[in-house]
């Protein structure tokens, strides 16, 4: 795996002094003790309140660093990447913020943590601190184990403990609270990768189907082996066993967390499928999706609930500083707007027929059809394939509307078509000829003749779209087909067509459309949108030959 970096020593130092580069003057603050004191902390912080610190190994952000602020952390001490800070660091780090009012440490229930930031807190006492410790162990992924993991949870103590600690609680109080919040919390993990550590050498563990649940936030393996499937049901496994741990008659806030890499639109689909399952009817409060407790880039996600009560509703409520928080929402379905309907419609617009123009239309789309595998076989040689797919999709979708269509009005059916074509073809060709019969509609019922509110519709068509004849698009078919139609009649346009057509295989490269990205040589090859035109038009002058 690639990163970006420039010394594994000193990538946690430099990435916290980005953060402080970015997160506003004067609002937070570093500890002087580079390298091996790494601390992030209000600036100008009370010690008249309860300092709320915790921490733990780089490779989580924004946790911990991002969630120092008002209202969350005072402080946040980190090691290395997946180390636990030292004694010395967590220990500077109650010196730099507390007061008489004391300090509450949050700690996540790993044995390093555990264990330097329980000799930090003996120290602190020892110095005259009021210290009090809490351990979050949220995972539930081994339901047996004496000491579960904890992972993205923990962020639901940071905020009722300072959303606490603002409101000027006792350390006491505050204590408590966090120690029952944190009792009150499950959260189950799942990816579908391994992260990879800046500096190391990377071998990812998962086969190509399948992935983990049940796995910690330091890259360590899941429990359990779990074949890659639909996204609703992987979610099902895990809400199903988060269910059984919680409390079917209590409202709940739910975190959703991504470990890294997940991207926004799956995150979103995740969090959709969770909503909507039957845990979601349990869910009052959601916090995310996005990045909050991360492991590196780790292609995976992880659910945390907390059961509510009023207390801590408000806190988590409560407005804070830092922005890397995803501040709490209600959860609600999603709202729908009905669409409004097309401005004018009239009974023109109504089913009507004409023999002539039903015939014209069903045998132009029967032949751009059947070239659906020709087509395709051109595209293929310069873009990706699809452009007779495409070209049919849309034909057939106007020939399974036809009946609906006001045959007798042409301005109507040109607007119809048009329509149809934006919904039914999708990419940029369906859209190109949407703008062409929409245009030419509207030139029409201005009073033009059909084809030169043709031509209007193909310089409305090529003002968005940028295509001009020689870049090797329908273009360089359909003009010289339109002209020679408003000039001389169907059967020139034809000739017109074809020729246009022919000529775009003597054009090396495309310079609009997909196939200007590519960069091939495209030289005796007919582009395809070219190629539909013209069989088009000359279907149209058959029938007229043929009538």
């Amino acid at each position: 795996m690639k990163h970006f970096f420039n010394r594994r020593e000193t990538i946690v130092t430099e990435a916290l002094d980005g953060l402080l580069r970015t997160t506003g003057s004067g609002e937070l603050a570093r500890l002087d003790g580079y390298p091996e004191i790494k601390v992030v902390l209000r600036a100008g912080w009370d010690k008249t309140k309860v300092s709320i610190v915790s921490g733990g190994g780089a490779g989580h952000e924004p946790s911990h660093a991002g969630f120092v602020g008002k209202g969350m952390l005072t402080a946040a001490v980190s090691g290395e990447i997946f180390a636990s800070p030292s004694v010395e660091a967590v220990l500077a780090a109650i010196r730099a913020v507390t007061g008489p009012a004391g300090c509450l440490l949050i700690v996540k229930n790993y044995t390093g943590d555990r264990l330097n930031f329980g000799l930090a807190a003996e120290k602190a006492r020892a110095e005259g601190f009021a210290v009090e410790m809490v351990i979050v162990a949220d995972d539930i992924a081994l339901p047996d184990i004496a000491q579960p993991r904890g992972v993205a949870g923990t962020l639901f103590v940071h905020k009722i403990s300072g959303h606490l600690s603002e409101a000027g609680h006792d350390l006491a109080d505050i204590a408590a609270a966090a120690r029952a919040a944190a009792k009150d919390i499950v959260s189950l993990g799942l990816s579908l990768s391994s992260c990879s550590i800046p500096g190391q050498p990377h071998e990812d563990r998962f086969g190509a189907d399948d992935g983990e649940l049940g796995l910690g936030i330091h890259g360590e393996p899941g429990v359990e082996r779990i074949a890659v499937q639909s996204a609703d049901r992987l979610v099902a496994i895990m809400t199903e066993r988060l269910a059984a741990r919680l409390d079917p008659k209590a409202n709940h806030a739910l975190l959703i967390n991504n470990l890294g890499s997940v991207p926004p639109l799956e995150m979103s689909l995740v969090a959709n499928a969770v909503l909507a399952s039957p845990l979601g009817k349990s869910v009052k409060l959601a916090i995310g999706p996005g990045p909050l407790m991360t492991a590196l880039n780790m292609n995976g996600f992880s659910l945390s609930l907390i059961r509510l009560d009023a207390a801590r509703e408000a806190a988590l409520l409560a407005p804070v500083g830092p922005h890397a928080w995803m501040p709490a929402r209600p959860v609600a379905a999603p709202a729908v707007v009905l669409m409004a309907k097309a401005v004018g419609q009239s009974a023109a617009h109504k089913p009507s027929q004409d023999a002539v123009t039903r015939r014209l239309i069903v045998t132009v789309c029967e032949k751009l059809i059947s070239l659906e595998a020709t087509l395709n076989g051109l595209d293929a040689k310069a873009g990706d394939g699809d452009t007779g797919s495409t070209v049919a999709t849309g034909a057939r979708s106007i020939l399974e509307r036809l009946d609906a269509l006001p045959l007798a009005n042409p301005t109507a059916t040109l607007g119809a078509v048009g329509d149809i074509l934006s919904a039914s073809m999708g990419g940029s060709s369906g859209v190109l000829l949407s703008i062409f019969f929409t245009a030419a509609a509207q030139a029409l019922d201005g009073g033009a003749r059909v084809a030169r509110a043709l031509l209007a519709g193909l310089e409305r068509m090529t003002f968005y779209g940028g295509a001009r004849p020689g870049d090797r698009t329908m273009v360089d078919a359909l003009e010289p087909a339109l002209k020679a139609f408003d000039a001389e009649g169907l059967e020139q346009a034809a000739i017109a067509a074809r020729r246009g057509a022919e000529a775009t295989a003597a054009m090396e490269e495309a310079k609009a459309g997909r196939s200007a990205y590519v960069g091939a040589k495209l030289q005796g090859v007919v582009d395809p949108g070219a190629h539909a035109v013209a069989e088009a038009f000359a279907a149209a002058a058959t029938l007229l030959v043929t009538a």
